[in-house]
């Protein structure tokens, strides 16, 4: 029994030892006065950590993955539902104008806007802004165009087609089911100007009589517009209540719909205004 109780005091005093060892051995590599110097340490250590854990989380949450958000211009099932969103409405415009007031313009979203025009059945697209920007770059425009419609259109871009109508390029055509022209301040009163100089210049030839004059005189004469109906529908985006000088001659029976901006607009807020159209009752000044 006593031989017992001696091996188990030694046992006992050999992990005390190995335990006082230890002791020192982590002292000396924390750098320690005792054991409160290294507790204290790695503690501190320890705090620190955590701090920097709490300061770096929003900047961690910020590069975390996220589904990407779905851009406003693409919709789901787009390509076949279009055709259909022209069809279920009550009155479709012929002639849809796209009046941007605005100091930035886009390029893409414009094309998007032209696009979305074509596939829903629209047969005649005016493009204006008071600077001349779109007409001045109509064919960066064009391109554009052409590439919103491989993108947006996919395969199905074969079956609607776009006539380029503006005037200095009146030969671009691609077998057309929509016409588009792009058109500038030029394009509104300085046409009508031009267009009664050239009225004058008739009745000073005693090609015409002064009451000869009359809507379709001059709606003949105009050439901004030749071959294009009157706007049924105008599209304003921008924050100007004004339209800017869009042929002036050719609103007065168009119906103006104001939108915030054409930039990263979406097909939604785009066919909503078509409903909104076709909501309307036109009395034609009844």
């Amino acid at each position: 029994m006593s031989g017992a109780c001696e091996v188990v005091w030694r046992l006992l005093y050999a992990l005390l030892c190995l335990q006082r060892a230890l002791f020192a051995w982590l002292r000396g590599r924390l750098g320690g006065g005792g054991p409160r110097s290294w507790l204290w340490r790695w503690r501190r250590r320890a705090a620190s950590a955590a701090a920097s854990c709490a300061f770096l989380a929003p900047a961690a949450g910020a590069f975390a993955f996220h589904k990407p958000a779905v851009v406003g211009r693409r919709v789901n099932g787009g390509r076949g539902r279009w055709r259909a969103d022209g069809r279920s409405l009550e009155k479709l415009p012929v002639h849809v104008g796209l009046l941007v007031t605005e100091e930035e313009t886009s390029y893409a979203d414009m094309a998007s806007l032209v696009v979305w025009c074509m596939a829903v059945g629209i047969s005649y697209i005016s493009v204006y802004d008071h600077n001349g920007i779109f007409k001045r770059n109509n064919s960066r425009l064009m391109d554009e165009i052409l590439k919103q419609q491989q993108e947006l259109l996919g395969l199905d871009c074969s079956k609607y087609t776009l006539e380029f109508a503006n005037q200095d390029k009146t030969d671009q055509v691609l077998n057309s089911q929509s016409s588009l022209k792009v058109l500038s301040p030029e394009d509104g009163k300085a046409d009508i100007i031009r267009a009664a100089q050239s009225f004058c210049h008739l009745v000073a030839q005693q090609q015409r009589k002064c009451t000869d004059l009359d809507v379709n005189v001059l709606d003949s004469l105009l050439s901004s517009t030749k071959g294009f109906p009157d706007p049924d529908l105008l599209l304003k985006f921008g924050p100007v209540d004004s339209t800017l000088g869009f042929l002036p001659w050719h609103i007065r029976l168009t119906e103006i719909i104001a939108l915030p901006s054409h930039l990263n607009i979406s097909y939604e807020d785009f066919f909503s205004a078509l409903r909104q159209y076709a909501a309307h009752e036109q009395r034609w000044g009844k």
